[in-house]
């Protein structure tokens, strides 16, 4: 095996490994962005559908 297919082979290796680190680096700055919004919401609790309003006077 000469050296320009060694190289070429790690250079392909390393660029794969790149495209990894920064796919994974994009997803934890997604995943973060996504907590930090969810933080932000208001913690106001949601009405119940229907209990309250509805009356059942069938017996």
């Amino acid at each position: 095996m000469d050296i320009n297919s060694i190289m070429s082979s790690q250079l392909v290796q390393l660029q794969q490994t790149v495209q990894l680190s920064l796919l994974q680096n994009a997803m934890n700055m997604e995943a973060v962005s996504a907590v930090a919004l969810l933080e932000d919401m208001p913690q106001t609790a949601a009405p119940h559908p229907y209990k309250g309003s509805v009356v059942d006077i069938q017996g």
